[in-house]
């Protein structure tokens, strides 16, 4: 199964710089894609390398992107550039190997405090 991505929402990943034009929306999309979860906030930033990688295999050309200091001012502009370098899009595939983590379990190996879990 393949899916196209914004230029956005891929280098968001790659660059780590938030520059989807769908903000955090296009950045839980192309994780839960590219991982199959239902990812929680705290497992963003390992999920994010873990796609990065899998990602620059894909599409290697990326490697050479690196987005500079961007302010709300000029990430528009930078990302327009990229749309008229790279194209609008680029289609992943998810990965085929991912460790999927408890998210509770995970986000208790991430502090000494202890996790209280409210149920609803």
């Amino acid at each position: 199964m393949e899916r196209a991505f914004h230029i956005g929402d891929v280098l968001s990943i790659t660059t780590g710089k938030l520059v989807s034009l769908r903000h955090i929306e296009g950045i839980y999309d192309i994780l839960g894609f590219m991982t199959g979860e239902n990812l929680m906030t705290h497992q963003l930033p390992r999920a994010c390398r873990e796609v990065a990688t899998e990602i620059l295999r894909q599409h290697p050309d990326l490697a050479a992107v690196s987005a500079p200091t961007l302010t709300p001012e000029t990430w528009r502009l930078w990302l327009d550039e990229q749309v008229e370098n790279l194209g609008e899009s680029r289609s992943l595939t998810p990965m085929l190997q991912h460790e999927a983590i408890d998210p509770m379990l995970e986000l208790m190996s991430m502090t000494d405090k202890p996790i209280i879990a409210v149920k609803l």
